[in-house]
Parts: structure tokens; sequence; C-alpha cells
């Protein structure tokens, strides 16, 4: 696989949005079958809810604060935090307020490619 669309410079205006749940849209950056970074948008009250993957994964909070659980543990993470979770630990996140999630996998989350 080569980056999204076959592009080496992703430009935000560009990416492509979907609805993945309620007050939740998801946009793929760029991917390779090794490494993938999506944008995940999240409308105040939004929740991302519990699931777990086989997949590494490192999160950013561009925007907004979420309440984070990962593995029974919560804690609240603002604009400029980071989390990461484990192979198969299951995680979730509740929007305190309207925001954005940068998420990096790997591999890459060939489930999410249609």
């Amino acid at each position: 696989m080569e980056a999204q669309q076959g592009q080496r410079f992703i430009e935000t205006s560009q990416l492509k949005w979907e609805e993945v749940g309620a007050g939740i849209r998801r946009s793929i950056a760029a991917y390779d079958d090794q490494l993938m970074v999506t944008c995940v948008e999240f409308q105040k009250g939004a929740v991302g809810v519990l699931h777990r993957h086989p997949h590494r994964q490192i999160t950013y909070v561009q925007a907004g604060s979420f309440e984070v659980t990962i593995s029974n543990e919560k804690k609240v993470l603002r604009s400029g935090d980071f989390y990461h979770i484990p192979p198969d630990a299951e995680h979730g996140v509740t929007a305190l307020e309207a925001g954005l999630l940068v998420d990096t996998f790997a591999p890459a989350r060939l489930d999410f490619l249609k």
C-alpha cells in the first residue's frame, strides 16, 4: 500500500471524512501496511465506545478535552496531551467538549479501508 491516494504530502483541507458514530467522524490521513494516521472529530458528549484491537496506538489530543479510559483506568486529557494504547487493551473516550484526536496505528488498521 502507498500513502492515502498515492500522496506523499497530505493537506488537511483535502481529507475525506466519514461518519462513524453519533457525533463522531473520521478521516484516514495516510497509511502504508505498517502505519496509519487518522483524524477523529468529536462533538461535545460523543462517546468512542470501549473496544480493543491488536494494533498499537498512540493518540494526540489536537483539540478539546476527553475522558480517556484505558484498561479500566480513566484520565482527563486536553489539547496537547498524548496517550498510548498497547495491543488488545480495552479503551474508549468521551468528549468533554468538541475536539479532535489524531490516532496513529501500527500496523495499519486495514479494517478501516473500504
